[in-house]
């Protein structure tokens, strides 16, 4: 098993050397120590330490051209040149800044998130799938990465479509620098799928190509935005009007709209609301919830440098500051470019044309320039982005092999496999046509991705974890609180139904994940999960008090011992069934001293063995000197605050050699996974090899659990457990309960604590083997059948005694057939030889032993083989019995050897060859009749 697993680690451990070099720099300044001192090449110290250097690995941007460039392109996108009109037009200034208000505060609660994330360990590439599926866990992370790689797909076809009707409107039918092209949904199609394909080469040479004309990029869309501002001004000052085109024409023919300038009367009317229609979604009508879609598809680059993480030199330090100065950046641009908008350009010129900018420039191919590289680059970041999510998904085996082209797909550090999909589903999301609807849908995926990014700071914030100490501190769980909720609220403000299907599916991955999805990286990466659980149960658990505990909400919580797993299967999983949603320990003693033990903290074992027998239960494993010392151990220790065992269950001691389950072929819990070649985990002891303890010592531990007032229970003949037997038989059809002391008949009382409690147990497995009835076997002993003979109202007695034995079968809600059994009154020497057999018990303190010990024993074994016989005649149909069991003989005792040993004895006889039996003595009451 440990070859295995570190099999499995090993390529996730060579994956992170590629970022322990920025994480040693980061170490090295902090102690003021020097990259590069005296004749030390650059490299040189990563190779001591075995790391290696960023520049070698691959890791070659820095913050601006890494982060700063890619995130302000992408969210300036086709928002900035295009859009902005439509967004102003319609919803008026003031509703336009409170939109850009809740869309950037989102934005900045979100940012806040990503980088309290970022600066808490070392990101490699993914980006927020990294960050999200190392916080939440798994399920989680791959269901938001998932979609989040779709939102990528969808944010680089909405990008492209800006694009091309920026190239259409300009060069197309009607097209302000001429017509050129043709107009219409196929050959807006065909434009779309060039410029992807453009920027499928251009992914194809690699990101490092890219972030370097990012930078260029954003150079030349920073120059046509100031020209932009300088035209309004300029414009204005001059008090010209100029003529804008109708794009909204649907008669072709030629209409003008105005142009202001600076002007008090325009900003005026620009302040309130004015919803029209969409002239390019066949005439749609506007309202606050489309244009906030579109204005917050447009500013969704906040994740383009978290997604560079894996090229980037300090991811730690260049995504904080380089995210937050974009998101700075591109706030003030817009709402200087919405104020300018409102005071020189009227609503209706900005309703029907969306590009009035051109024309309102000083020089229109400004406008044209800073249009094309905007949303161009921005399309490639997202196409670049989700490949590189989608390389994090196949290499983290989230969805197993499926994702395995990619990984074999990969050139020189190029995810190209990855490049080629996200293309192909572009193409596929361009076939929508519309901007304004490919826009909602963008907006609604990566809001869902900044919900998940926000819930995952909270969720580490609420737990309390010591480990995480980000670098960035402004931060709180109140600002992870509002974004999750302003993120949720603002889903379903800008489309219902899209917002809807985007949880639905997310929630489908998360299912699908959990069940199917392998295990080691959940172990690896560690699960929020957890940590939140283990929280709340420390929280629940200190509110739980035992001295409030109350009889109508008893259950069962139970130490099952036992020494070995192999032979104890069958006894593990009914177990499991009794315990009634209560504790379930599987405790174990480890003969030894503690300090020749070497691998007591390795319970890995116990923890696979959990998981064959899928059962809901903890392990407790102790070590020492003496079965009964660790027993005493397990007993006292085991479990939490209130959660304590209040019974516990032994195998039975006898002379019979244990079945390896494990390896028997008719066996349901068959499994080569606990033999590592010859090395056999969990060995039992073979035919012939002498038991670890000796009987007097078991009796002991019985006397030990009865005295620390746990209900004690003893399980014999369980090998012959078969559930699916039991399940699909129509022989098997009862539960048996003996509510009759054997040991001292004449005290037979159906009612008493021990007697209830085998009843309550029997109740509970009544649950699980729904088919089957209950059956009470009501014992008249000699000595009543005597005082009937001196008594007129004994046939009275007797059946009174039934009717009271229904009457609080009644009252206790138990469903039960009560049969009564006369054997023991028929004999007429049979309770004269069961008086012998109390000098065996705990009622032996005033009994002295007969002379004739040997005779007083067999005598004693013949009244067993009588009581055996009774009830094996009536098993033939029985699935389980619950037997009484009387008190083991005290520990001080005379002779307490002696009589252990013929307790022992005596226990074998009556249960010998019976069907799985339990021999249950109860110490605390367990049932009750009020509310």
């Amino acid at each position: 098993m440990s070859v295995a697993t570190d099999q499995e680690t090993a390529p996730i451990a060579n994956s992170r050397n590629g970022r322990t070099g920025s994480v040693f720099r980061s170490f090295g300044s902090l102690f003021g120590g020097s990259q590069n001192s005296g004749d030390q090449q650059p490299g040189d110290g990563y190779v001591e330490f075995g790391m290696q250097n960023p520049e070698r690995s691959g890791r070659t941007l820095g913050t601006f051209a890494g982060v700063f460039s890619p995130v302000a392109l992408s969210m300036f996108s086709a928002l900035v040149f295009i859009r902005v009109g439509y967004i102003v037009g319609n919803a008026g200034l003031y509703v336009t800044l409170l939109q850009f208000v809740i869309a950037y505060a989102i934005l900045l609660f979100t940012v806040a998130s990503v980088c309290a994330i970022s600066t808490n360990g070392a990101i490699e590439g993914g980006g927020v799938y990294f960050m999200i599926s190392r916080t939440l866990g798994l399920e989680f992370g791959g269901s938001i990465g998932t979609l989040f790689f779709f939102a990528n797909v969808v944010g680089s076809a909405m990008a492209i479509s800006g694009c091309t009707e920026g190239i259409l409107d300009n060069f197309g039918a009607n097209g302000y620098f001429g017509s050129y092209l043709k107009d219409g949904p196929w050959w807006c199609f065909l434009i779309s799928s060039l410029l992807n394909t453009l920027q499928l080469l251009v992914c194809l040479v690699g990101a490092a190509l890219f972030a370097k004309t990012s930078v260029i990029i954003l150079a030349i869309v920073t120059v046509c935005l100031f020209v932009t501002y300088v035209s309004f001004l300029a414009v204005g000052a001059s008090n010209d009007t100029i003529a804008v085109p109708l794009s909204n024409n649907l008669s072709k023919t030629v209409h003008f709209l105005n142009y202001t300038g600076l002007n008090a009367n325009t900003l005026r009317d620009n302040l309130g609301e004015h919803y029209g229609t969409d002239y390019t979604s066949n005439g749609k009508q506007v309202d606050f919830s489309t244009t906030f879609g579109v204005l917050f598809a447009g500013v969704t680059g906040i994740m383009a440098g978290a997604n560079m993480s894996g090229d980037l030199k300090n991811p730690a330090k260049s995504i904080p500051c380089g995210t937050l100065s974009a998101v700075a950046f591109t706030f003030v641009s817009y709402v200087i470019l919405s104020f300018l908008m409102c005071c020189t350009t009227p609503y209706f010129t900005m309703q029907n044309n969306y590009l009035f900018l051109l024309p309102v420039n000083v020089w229109p191919p400004f406008t044209a320039i800073g249009i094309l590289t905007a949303t161009f680059s921005t399309s490639l970041s997202n196409l670049i982005g989700s490949s590189r999510v989608l390389e994090a998904l196949s290499k983290d085996q989230v969805f197993g092999n499926l994702l395995n082209f990619v990984l074999r797909g990969t050139w020189k550090g190029n995810p190209i496999a990855a490049v080629v999909t996200s293309w192909c589903l572009v193409e596929c999301i361009l076939l929508i046509g519309s901007f304004n609807i490919i826009a909602q849908i963008n907006s609604v995926l990566f809001m869902l991705a900044y919900l998940a990014t926000n819930l995952a700071c909270l969720g580490i914030e609420m737990t309390g974890a010591p480990n995480f100490r980000p670098l960035f501190k402004y931060f709180t769980w109140h600002t992870c609180l509002i974004g999750l909720l302003g993120t949720l609220v603002m889903m379903f403000v800008i489309n219902p139904i899209y917002a809807s299907i985007c949880i639905i599916l997310c929630l489908i991955l998360v299912i699908a994940l959990h069940l199917f999805s392998p295990a080691t990286q959940a172990a690896q990466w560690g699960s929020i999960s957890q940590a939140l659980m283990f929280h709340q149960v420390r929280k629940y658990l200190l509110m739980l008090d035992p001295r409030k505990d109350h009889v109508k909400f008893w259950r069962p919580q139970i130490l099952l011992l036992v020494s070995s797993p192999r032979s104890c299967c069958p006894l593990v999983d009914f177990v499991n069934d009794l315990k009634k949603s209560g504790l379930y320990i599987i405790g174990h003693v480890k003969l030894g001293d503690f300090k020749d033990v070497q691998d007591f903290e390795n319970n890995q074992q116990w923890w696979s063995f959990l998981d064959h027998m899928r059962v809901k239960a903890f392990t407790e494993v102790t070590v020492s000197r003496s079965i009964r010392e660790g027993v005493q151990h397990l007993i006292r220790l085991s479990g939490i605050g209130a959660m304590k065992p209040n019974t516990i269950i032994l195998g039975f001691y006898d002379s019979e050699a244990p079945r390896d389950f494990f390896q028997n072929g008719s066996s349901p819990y068959k499994t080569d996974d606990f033999n590592s070649g010859e090395i056999q985990n969990f060995p039992i002891r073979r035919d012939g090899d002498p038991k670890h303890f000796q009987v007097e010592e078991y009796v002991q531990i019985l006397c030990d659990t009865l005295r620390m007032k746990k209900n004690l229970c003893l399980c014999r003949n369980f090998q012959r457990l078969d559930k699916n037997f039991i399940a699909q038989s129509n022989h098997v059809k009862y539960i048996d309960v003996w509510p009759i002391n054997v040991f001292n008949p004449t005290l037979g009382d159906p009612f008493d604590m021990v007697s209830l409690f085998m009843m309550q147990l029997a109740v509970i497995m009544l649950a699980k083997w729904k088919h089957l009835r209950v059956r009470i076997f009501l014992c008249e002993t000699n000595e009543q059948r005597a005082v009937g003979t001196f008594d007129s109202q004994a046939p009275q007695m007797e059946i009174f005694s039934k009717q009271k034995l229904e009457q609080s079968l009644k009252e206790l809600r138990i469903s039960a057939h009560i049969v009564e059994i006369q054997e023991w009154s028929h004999d007429t020497d049979f309770s004269r030889r069961a008086r012998t057999l109390r000098q065996y018990t705990g009622q032996a303190d005033n009994v002295m032993l007969e002379d004739d010990d040997e005779e007083s024993l067999n005598r004693s074994l013949l009244y067993m083989q009588r009581a055996n016989q009774i009830i094996r005649e009536r098993s033939d149909q029985t699935a389980l019995s619950f037997i009484y069991l009387a008190a083991p003989p005290k520990l001080a005792t005379p002779d307490f050897a002696q009589r252990s040993a013929s307790y022992m004895e005596l226990l074998t006889e009556l249960t010998a060859e019976l069907p799985p039996t339990i021999l249950v003595h109860g110490v605390s009451t367990v049932t009750s009749t009020t509310l």
